[in-house]
């Protein structure tokens, strides 16, 4: 009895023995499950798409990060007047150059926007170191006019340019170098460059983009000037009242010419010169004429400014033989760093 209970003990232990090892050999281990991978092993898991942008050139990179920040103007300042018996503005037009319209009865008849008794003053030929004296006058009267300066001039004395834009006048302008337009001598592109790179320079000046006002030189223009003007969104300027300021002997003869003519149209765009001593001697008077006679200043601005072309903003700066570096304002040039 005890060899038969021995004998069933070890087919126990025999069995219990046989099953453990079949499931160890049968059951997957857990540091089998999931055996190390090499990256080659690795199963590919697809990457997220991104569009491909396009390859920029290296030298419009070097372009970009080298550019320095357009400079913002200041905005011109209007000061109060002092002047309780001032001449004044009575009014502020905007004008929409579109299509390049004319101004001023002496050559362009279509549009009468002027009442009865306003003028408008316009001054060419600057800026010149007479124009601080014209721009005095006009401060003490507490009035604004428009300014079309020549290209040129304004290379020679940008820093009186820019006084006539911080006062608040509107700058125009006058051509590159006071050309007649209409002379058989210029081709259509001397012409061309004559009006833009005029812009380009009073641009240059003034440190902000022009008003797209535009008067001819001795008021002569030609069926192709005009048409380019138009397709530059340019208004043309002429005039209902000539001074004849740069032929007048003296002062009081411009006074004279002018109140003599505006007795008889009543109205209308008065042509000066701010390069001329005599205008500049005149204006106090003209000016209270104009208080004294009833007359009243419209002041003419742009509904968008002119954007000048590059290529003739390049132009000036390589015939002038400037640096690129002067297309950056003084302040981020020089810096006082002791006193």
């Amino acid at each position: 009895m005890r060899n038969a209970f021995g004998l069933l003990g070890a087919c126990v232990v025999s069995a219990v023995v046989i099953a453990a090892v079949w499931y160890w050999t049968s059951s997957p281990r857990a540091d089998a499950a999931a055996p190390p991978q090499t990256v080659n092993a690795r199963k590919a898991e697809p990457l997220p798409v991104v569009a491909a942008k396009p390859a920029v050139p290296d030298v419009e990179v070097t372009a970009a990060l080298s550019a320095p920040a357009p400079a913002k103007p200041a905005a011109p300042v209007q000061a109060k007047c002092a002047n309780p018996d001032a001449l004044g503005v009575s009014r502020v037009v905007v004008a929409d150059t579109t299509g390049g319209p004319g101004f001023g009865f002496q050559q362009f008849k279509q549009l009468d926007f002027l009442t009865e008794k306003e003028v408008v003053l316009t001054f060419d030929d600057g800026p010149w170191p007479t124009t601080p004296s014209v721009l005095k006058s006009l401060a003490e009267e507490c009035t604004k006019a428009t300014f079309f300066p020549v290209g040129k001039h304004s290379t020679y004395h940008p820093e009186i340019l820019k006084q006539v834009y911080n006062a608040g006048h509107t700058v125009g302008s006058h051509t590159w170098s006071h050309a007649h337009l209409d002379s058989k001598k210029l081709t259509e592109a001397q012409v061309k460059e004559e009006i833009e790179k005029g812009f380009s320079a009073i641009k240059m000046a003034i440190g902000t983009a022009p008003a797209p006002f535009f008067r001819f030189p001795g008021l002569q223009h030609t069926p192709a000037s005009v048409d380019y003007l138009g397709t530059r969104n340019i208004a043309m300027f002429s005039t209902d009242v000539d001074s004849f300021d740069f032929k007048s002997r003296d002062a009081a003869q411009i006074v004279t010419n002018v109140m003599t003519k505006l007795d008889k149209t009543g109205k209308g765009i008065i042509l000066m010169h701010d390069l001329q001593k005599r205008t500049a001697e005149a204006l106090p008077t003209l000016l209270r004429r104009l208080k004294a006679g009833g007359y009243k200043v419209v002041h003419m601005k742009a509904k968008v400014q002119l954007e000048t072309l590059a290529e003739y903003d390049a132009l000036l700066i390589k015939d002038m033989k400037l640096p690129a570096v002067a297309s950056r304002p003084v302040s981020s040039v020089i810096q006082t760093v002791t006193e």
